[in-house]
Order: structure tokens, then C-alpha cells, then sequence
């Protein structure tokens, strides 16, 4: 009889709001602390990218400096290279390349890494950086030598290309060094690698050097350097021309491939550091448009937290 009254429908009907308000309040406060707490996570990692982008301008306007020095000595092989007339050799098999991977041991700098990795692979396939590119050098006659041999060596410089070319080109990797070019790159970092190449005895035909490319403040590319070997510069139709000892074109053909990886390490280096501060410029607007979007969601739920609250107490005193 109690059950049917009126009375008791009416208390136990607000009851049971009132307890399913309360489950709504726990509800918003749990999501508004939720919230909260990542607001300050994202507010952190905002402070965080906007330091990494500020340090990485620093480096980059260093390393500008380092590159219009470093291109001099580019620009010195390629004065060489053009009056020595070299021609690729014409043969039925394709030439052996020794292939070295200019990247580094750092991360949160965009496609840096993945750039080279994947001109690496297009050259071993196809003997062209890009898709549907011009080739090397060697592939400007369109001789049957344009593709490199599939057991070409790759050297690489830096982790994060290793790990990505372990994953394909394996068996390709002889040599893999790290930790230069952590700062500034210098000569004495490529007289370094060139020591271990030769020191490596790795055979070759020649050598090509695939790095990143300095095009603008926004821009860079996957750019192939092709570098003779001493076997290439005697048979130069201009070095043909002067008596050759054997010391000295050994010499000549360390030091123009130092100069080479020199001219590279800078110019990627330079390029690396600009992508990071993009990289961290974007990462900053995207934590300020989040901390924007969170920022309402927490206001909006805040408010609708006070307004059930006011709710709450007129109800209970108009009930009075």
C-alpha cells in the first residue's frame, strides 16, 4: 500500500535524481581533473619545443657559416673532376659504388633521415635518387653500367639511417660510424672516415655520397655526389696527359673524396638543423592550439559543473 502512494513515488523519484545528479558530479569533476591534467602536460611540452626551437636557431645560423665555408672545397672538386674529362668505363656489368649514407644520431628533425634512406634504396635499384629521375654520372650516357651492382658497399654515418637500412639493405652495410659530426662538422671528421673506408680495403669503383641538401629555410633534398676513385683519376683523359706517380694520385683521389664528405657533412648538418626547427615550430603551434582547445573544454565543463551545482541549491530551496 506504502509502494502506491503518491507520496512515495514522489520521494523516491527524487531520490533517485538526486543520486543520479551526484553520479553526473563525480562524472564532470573526474573529466574536469582529466582535463586539467593534461592542459599542464601539453603547457609543459609547449615550454619544451619552443627551447628546442630556439636552440636548433642558434645552431642553425653556426652551421650556415660552416656550410658557405665548407662549399669551397666542393666547389674545388668539381673544378677538378670537370678538367680531368673523366668518362665511365662501358662494360656489361654494372660498375661497383661505394655508397656513403650522410645522416646522424638525433631525432625530431621531420624526414631528414628517412630522405637519404630512401634515395639510398632508389640508387641501388635504379641508379637514380628520385622516381623517374636522371641518374649518377655514370647513368648520364645511358650505358649498360648506369645501375650499381646489387652487392655495392654502403657506409653510414649516423644511427637513425643504420636502424632504417638494416631493415632492407642489410647485407649491403660494411661500415657504419657514429657520433660525428655531434656538433659542428670539421675536415678532420671526414679525414676520419675516409681513413676507415681505406683502411676498411673495400673495393669500388667509385664513390657516391647521399645527403640531404640545403634548399631554403623550408626546404631540402635527397642530393647523390659522385666521387672517382684513384683507378678513375688515371684513366682521366686529363690526368693521362701528365706523368702520374702512384703515391701522388692515391693522395689526390683521399683528399678529393675528404673534401666530398667535408662539403656533404656541413651542408647536412645545416639542412638537419633547419628541418629541427621547423620541426619544433610546428610541434610548438600544434601544443598552442591544443592548450587552446583544452582550455575551452575545461571552461565549458567547469561551467556546466556550476550551473547543476546552482541548480542543485534552487531546487532545494524553492523545496523549502
Amino acid at each position: 500500500m506504502l509502494a502506491r502512494s503518491p507520496a512515495f513515488r514522489r520521494c523516491a523519484i527524487a531520490s533517485s535524481k538526486g543520486l543520479q545528479d551526484n553520479i553526473n558530479g563525480t562524472r564532470n569533476m573526474a573529466t574536469l581533473r582529466e582535463i586539467e591534467l593534461r592542459l599542464k602536460s601539453v603547457k609543459n611540452i609547449e615550454k619544451i619545443t619552443k627551447s628546442m626551437k630556439m636552440i636548433a636557431s642558434t645552431k642553425l645560423s653556426k652551421a650556415q657559416r660552416a656550410m658557405t665555408v665548407a662549399k669551397a672545397y666542393g666547389a674545388a672538386n668539381n673544378e677538378l673532376f670537370k678538367h680531368a674529362e673523366s668518362t665511365p668505363e662501358q662494360t656489361t656489368e654494372p660498375s661497383r659504388k661505394l655508397f656513403v649514407v650522410i645522416s646522424s644520431d638525433k631525432g625530431l628533425c621531420g624526414g631528414i633521415h628517412s630522405s637519404v634512406s630512401k634515395g639510398t634504396r632508389r640508387l641501388l635499384a635504379t641508379g637514380s635518387i628520385v622516381a623517374d629521375g636522371p641518374g649518377l654520372k655514370a647513368a648520364e650516357s645511358e650505358g649498360p653500367n648506369a645501375r650499381p651492382a646489387a652487392d655495392s658497399p654502403i657506409v653510414i654515418i649516423g644511427d637513425k639511417s643504420k636502424a632504417q637500412l638494416s631493415r632492407t639493405v642489410s647485407k649491403n652495410i660494411v661500415l657504419s660510424l657514429n657520433q660525428i659530426g655531434k656538433d659542428i662538422p670539421t675536415f678532420a671528421d671526414a679525414a676520419t672516415v675516409v681513413d676507415l673506408i681505406v683502411r676498411s680495403g673495400i673495393k669500388y669503383d667509385s664513390v657516391v655520397v647521399v645527403y640531404n641538401k640545403y634548399v631554403s629555410a623550408v626546404a631540402f633534398e635527397a642530393t647523390a655526389m659522385e666521387i672517382l676513385n684513384e683507378k678513375g683519376l688515371r684513366e682521366a683523359s686529363g690526368f693521362k696527359a701528365y706523368e702520374q706517380e702512384d703515391d701522388t694520385t692515391k693522395d689526390l683521389a683521399e683528399f678529393t673524396l675528404a673534401n666530398g664528405i667535408y662539403a656533404a657533412l656541413t651542408e647536412a648538418h645545416c639542412a638537419e638543423q633547419n628541418s629541427r626547427r621547423n620541426a619544433m615550430d610546428n610541434a610548438s603551434k600544434n601544443a598552442g592550439d591544443m592548450i587552446g582547445s583544452l582550455t575551452m573544454k575545461y571552461n565549458r565543463g567547469r561551467q556546466a559543473a556550476i550551473t547543476n551545482e546552482l541548480v542543485d541549491i534552487i531546487t532545494g530551496a524553492s523545496a523549502l
